[in-house]
C-alpha cells in the first residue's frame, strides 16, 4: 500500500515538475533580463515550493554576493554581502535555514541592518540552493514567514528552478556581450570617420600617414578629445606635437573656445608668468595698466603649454596650482580668478629625468601625465614621407599660387633614404626649397637640400640597392623584428621574407 501511495505520489511530482518547466520555459523565452519577469517566476515556483518571497544573488566565487533579482518589495533588498562563509557556495550549494532569528552567520551585510529588518518583515526560514550559468554562480533563496517551512526533499524542485533560471541568465549574458560588441564596433568607427574627417583636412594634410604609428597617436588624440583630461604630448622637435594639440582641441567639446599656444622655452621667467597669468598694474617696472594672460584668454578653450620642461620653478608651482584647484592669480594681483582651460603640455625632453634631477617638480609631472601621448620620429614611419611630401607639395603649390611640382623616382628614394633627424618640420623645408629651386618643374635630387653625412643609404638611382638598404635600415631600428619592420615598409610578412630573400638578406 505504502509503495503504490509513493508511486502516486511520484507520478504526482513529475506532472508538476513537467509543467513547472513548460511555464519558465515559456516565460523566460520572451526577455533578455529576468529581473523584469521574476514576481512571476516566484508565482510559477510557487505551484511547487510554497514561499514568500523569492531573490537571487550572484556570487564572485570567493566572499561577495550581491543581490540581483526579488519577487516584491514585501522586505528589505540586500545590496551586498561578504563574509569567509560565503567562500561555501559553490555550484552545488544548498543550505536550509529553519529560524532566521536564532541563525548568526559570520557575514557582513549592506545595509548592515539588513537582518533585522528581514526579521521585522516577518521571515522566519529560508532555503537557498548555488547554480552556475555561463561562468556566473548565483544562488536562489527561498524566503517563507513561517518557521520551519523547508525541508530537505524539497531541495531538487528549488535546482530544477534554478537549472531554468541559468538559461535565462545565460541567455541574458549572450545578449548582453552583443550589445558590447555592437557598441565597441560602433565606437570604433565613430573613431575612425573622426580620424578619417581629421585628416582629410587641409589644416591636417601635413602629418597625415597611413603607417601603425601614426594611426595610433590619432586614435589616442580621438579618444582623448572627448574627455577634459590633461594630455601631455612627448616626442622629438619637429614630430607634429602642435598640430596634435590642435586636433585635440577641435576634436573636443571646446572646438569652440579660443586654442591659445605658449612657448615656455622663448619668454625669460617673469615674462613667462607675465604671459601666463597676466599682472595687475604696477606690479613691476614697466606694468602701466593690468593685462589679462593667456590662462584667461584661454577660458573656455584649450591652453597649449609648449616645452613646458624649461618652466621656471616659480612658474611651475602657479601651474600646479592651476592644474589642480583651477584658480590662479595675477602678478601682483590678491584675488583668486578661476582657471577655465583645458591644459596640453609639450615637450621634447625627458620629464622624468629632469624630475628625478630635480629639475622639473615630481606632483607637476605626474598632474601633466595623465594620458601621454609619444609621437614617433619621423624615422620610425618611414612609410609616411612619401604621403606627407605630397600633401606638403600641395600645400606649398596653394601659397605659390601654381599646380603642385612632381617628385622624380630618384628624388623619392632619396627622400626615403633620408634619416630625418629634424622630423616632419625638415620634410616641410625641404621641399619648400626644393619647390622654388625647381621651377615649376620636377624636384630631382639635386633640388633637395640634403645633409649627405645624415644619408643612411650611399648616393645611387640603382632601386635594388636603395631598397636593400632600406630594408636594412629598418630591420636594425626594430631589432631583428620582421612584423614591426614590415608594418614599417607596408608590407605583408609574406611580402618582407621575399625581398629578404631577393636581396639575401638574414
Amino acid at each position: 500500500m505504502l509503495t503504490v501511495m509513493s508511486h502516486a505520489a511520484a507520478e504526482i511530482a513529475g506532472v508538476v515538475t513537467v509543467d513547472l518547466s513548460e511555464q519558465l520555459l515559456r516565460l523566460l523565452a520572451s526577455v533578455l533580463d529576468i529581473r523584469e519577469v521574476f514576481p512571476q517566476i516566484s508565482a510559477i515556483a510557487n505551484q511547487a515550493l510554497p514561499h514568500d518571497r523569492l531573490t537571487m544573488s550572484l556570487h564572485d566565487g570567493e566572499r561577495t554576493c550581491i543581490t540581483h533579482a526579488a519577487s516584491n518589495d514585501d522586505g528589505p533588498m540586500l545590496v551586498r554581502v561578504t563574509g569567509e562563509d560565503l567562500r561555501s557556495m559553490t555550484e552545488g550549494f544548498s543550505r536550509i535555514i529553519d529560524d532566521l532569528t536564532q541563525h548568526t552567520p559570520a557575514l557582513t551585510f549592506d545595509p548592515p541592518d539588513h537582518r533585522d529588518r528581514l526579521r521585522a518583515a516577518g521571515y522566519r526560514s529560508v532555503l537557498s540552493v548555488g547554480l552556475s550559468a555561463g561562468g556566473q554562480l548565483f544562488a536562489l533563496h527561498f524566503l517563507s514567514k513561517s518557521q520551519r517551512a523547508f525541508n530537505p526533499a524539497q531541495i531538487p524542485i528549488a535546482r530544477h528552478i534554478a537549472v531554468h533560471l541559468s538559461m535565462g541568465i545565460s541567455h541574458e549574458q549572450l545578449a548582453k556581450t552583443a550589445r558590447q560588441a555592437a557598441a565597441a564596433r560602433a565606437h570604433a568607427e565613430r573613431l575612425t570617420a573622426r580620424i578619417e574627417e581629421l585628416e582629410g583636412r587641409a589644416a591636417y594634410g601635413r602629418v597625415q600617414g597611413q603607417s601603425l604609428a601614426w594611426r595610433t597617436v590619432m586614435k589616442a588624440a580621438m579618444q582623448v578629445a572627448a574627455t577634459e583630461t590633461t594630455v601631455l604630448l612627448t616626442g622629438e622637435s619637429g614630430t607634429g606635437k602642435e598640430v596634435i594639440a590642435r586636433a585635440i582641441h577641435r576634436a573636443s567639446e571646446r572646438s569652440r573656445g579660443p586654442f591659445v599656444a605658449v612657448n615656455c622655452a622663448a619668454l625669460p621667467e617673469q615674462l613667462l608668468e607675465s604671459e601666463l597669468f597676466g599682472h595687475e598694474r604696477g606690479a613691476f617696472t614697466g606694468a602701466q595698466q593690468s593685462k589679462p594672460g593667456q590662462i584667461e584668454l584661454a577660458a573656455g578653450g584649450v591652453l597649449l603649454l609648449d616645452e613646458v620642461g624649461e618652466m621656471s620653478p616659480s612658474a611651475q608651482a602657479k601651474m600646479l596650482r592651476v592644474l589642480q584647484e583651477r584658480e590662479f592669480q595675477r602678478l601682483g594681483g590678491t584675488r583668486p580668478l578661476k582657471a577655465q582651460v583645458r591644459v596640453i603640455a609639450a615637450t621634447n625632453r625627458d620629464l622624468r629625468t629632469a624630475m628625478e634631477r630635480g629639475d622639473f617638480r615630481e606632483d607637476l609631472y605626474y598632474r601633466l601625465q595623465v594620458f601621454e601621448i609619444r609621437l614617433p620620429p619621423l624615422r620610425e614611419r618611414i612609410e609616411d614621407v612619401l604621403p606627407l611630401s605630397e600633401a606638403f607639395l600641395e600645400d606649398i603649390a596653394r601659397s605659390f599660387g601654381r599646380a603642385p611640382a612632381g617628385i622624380t623616382r630618384e628624388a623619392r628614394q632619396a627622400l626615403l633614404a633620408h634619416r630625418w633627424r629634424g622630423n616632419v618640420r625638415e620634410l616641410r623645408n625641404v621641399l619648400e626649397r626644393a619647390a622654388i629651386v625647381c621651377e615649376g618643374g620636377l624636384i630631382a635630387p639635386e633640388h633637395l637640400s640634403l645633409d649627405l653625412s645624415d644619408r643612411s643609404s650611399p648616393q645611387t638611382t640603382n632601386l635594388r640597392a636603395v631598397e636593400r638598404q632600406l630594408i636594412e635600415q629598418v630591420l636594425h631600428e626594430c631589432r631583428g623584428n620582421k612584423s614591426r619592420a614590415a608594418t614599417r615598409l607596408g608590407l605583408t610578412r609574406k611580402e618582407l621574407y621575399g625581398r629578404l630573400r631577393m636581396h639575401a638578406l638574414t
